[in-house]
């Protein structure tokens, strides 16, 4: 095994975990909205926030740091069509994640407020959840299409 290839292995690694952390995340978020339970809505984004934290965000860590070191190791210039444009879409995927883990804070901490005083959700729980929402297509799409440019380095 060369260091290339477990360098390699660890890129593919984190694309994995950011793309399977992310549709796990929409998917348990979107699960727990759809029940109008605060209390459970309230868990299930106390878990989300703690997955975005160790998970997600050590895969974003990861990424860039594993990324350069294959250009390095293959003398893979940055000015490669396709690497600009994987470097400019994880710009995009970041300014939408970004926002998208203090949206998903906040919701919990909506949610908790809620059920410790057996209320219903407030007005801007639904406002940052239809954000959130909206956010994920953009966030995810760009990692999406990342990691196609990543296996097919097209142009």
């Amino acid at each position: 095994m060369t260091l290339y290839f477990l360098i390699k292995f660890l890129h593919v690694l984190g694309a994995i975990v950011i793309l399977g952390t992310g549709t796990g995340i929409a998917f348990f978020m979107l699960m727990a909205h759809r029940t109008y339970d605060a209390e459970f809505i309230a868990r299930t984004a106390s878990v989300v926030v703690i997955a975005d934290a160790i998970f997600t965000l050590s895969a974003v860590i990861l990424q860039p740091l594993s990324g350069g070191l294959l250009m390095m190791l293959s003398a893979t210039p940055i000015t490669e069509r396709w690497l600009l444009a994987s470097l400019g879409l994880y710009a995009v995927a970041g300014l939408f994640w970004i926002p998208v883990v203090f949206m998903q804070i906040e919701m919990r901490n909506l949610a908790r407020k809620a059920a410790a005083q057996h209320a219903a959700l407030p007005e801007r729980y639904f406002v940052l959840f239809r954000r959130w929402f909206a956010f994920g297509f953009p966030g995810f799409g760009a990692t999406m299409a990342i990691l196609w440019l990543m296996v097919a380095k097209p142009f």
